[in-house]
């Protein structure tokens, strides 16, 4: 039964990175992005789940390419 929970806990603190990250963006809250990426799921019959994952992707690729550095020194 842990393992569920170990599961559940890795999605959540992972999967709602990419809602986080446009919430603060956009300057809104995050649980009005999840409910609209929700709803958009629901509606369009799985185009708002295909776009959360291109997001989170073009994010994931976005930090690697963009990682800050402190000092011209650390290249």
């Amino acid at each position: 039964m842990r393992w569920i929970y170990d599961i559940l806990y890795y999605f959540q603190k992972r999967g709602f990175e990419v809602c986080r990250r446009i919430a603060e963006r956009w300057g809104i809250r995050a649980r009005v992005v999840r409910t609209t990426f929700i709803y958009l799921t629901f509606a369009t019959l799985g185009f708002g789940f295909a776009l959360y994952l291109f997001i989170a992707f073009w994010l994931k690729i976005k930090d690697l390419v963009y990682t800050k550095r402190t000092s011209v020194f650390d290249l």
